[in-house]
Order: structure tokens, then C-alpha cells, then sequence
């Protein structure tokens, strides 16, 4: 007997897909609502320097369209790791929960480890780079 549920593909493409929605989201954010002025002052707030609030907001939005067309997958999602383990420590003085004040770490730390997972899944078999000679992506099990 065969469970309905057992789709490995279509929940690689899922979870590959709706970072990628989720993550442009957080790009066109910093960029149209907080502005890249507002971004980068924030990042400053931190201690960071300009060219981190620049570079986030490149790669969430580069890095976004790629894992929801599944262009670079594994690329992608570990390039955007750094970026969420960053939000997790900015918000690690809010404490754990995100809906606390200025939220805290628990949704980026999640999100980092969702990334690492499609970065170990690869793109799965409804994605760009098995249209286009992309890199070769493991059968599912």
C-alpha cells in the first residue's frame, strides 16, 4: 500500500519554492519599505558596515528568484544561510520567541536550518536546473 503523502519531489519543490517567495519578500522589504537608506542605517545600528546591508539585500533577492525557479539551489540556499544565522544573532537579544518586541531569534534560526536542509535536498525534480544543464541533483529516495 502506497501513503498519497509520500511525494518526495513535490515537498523538495514546496520547501524550495516558498523560501524562495520568502526570502524575495524580505529583499523587496528592505528595499521599498524600510528603502536601502533605512537598511543600511539599520545595519549601522549594529555595527555593521554599509556594504552588509547592500549585500543582504542583493543576495534575498537574487538568491530568492533562484530557489523559486531552482536555478543553483544548493548555491543559493547556502549562501543564504550566513544572512539568517546574521538575523538570528541581531535578534538574539529580544529573546527567543519573534513575536517578542523587535523580535526574536527563534523564525531566523528556523529559517538558517530550512536553508541548510534545501542546500542538502538540491533543487528537486520541478526546478530550472534540470531544464537547463544545471548541476545534477540527487534521485529521491
Amino acid at each position: 500500500m502506497t501513503n498519497a503523502f509520500a511525494k518526495p519531489d513535490a515537498g523538495i519543490a514546496l520547501l524550495r519554492v516558498s523560501l524562495g517567495v520568502m526570502t524575495l519578500a524580505h529583499g523587496l522589504l528592505k528595499l521599498f519599505v524600510f528603502t536601502v537608506p533605512g537598511t543600511v542605517a539599520f545595519f549601522a545600528s549594529l555595527g555593521l558596515p554599509a556594504i552588509a546591508a547592500y549585500a543582504v539585500i542583493t543576495l534575498e533577492i537574487g538568491g530568492g528568484l533562484l530557489l523559486i525557479a531552482g536555478l543553483g539551489t544548493r548555491f543559493a540556499a547556502a549562501a543564504l544561510v550566513p544572512v539568517l544565522i546574521g538575523a538570528a544573532m541581531a535578534h538574539a537579544g529580544n529573546g527567543w520567541l519573534f513575536s517578542n518586541p523587535n523580535g526574536g531569534w527563534e523564525f531566523p534560526a528556523f529559517y538558517a536550518v530550512a536553508l541548510i536542509a534545501q542546500t542538502m535536498l538540491g533543487s528537486g525534480a520541478y526546478a530550472l536546473d534540470n531544464r537547463v544543464g544545471g548541476l545534477p541533483q540527487p534521485a529521491a529516495a
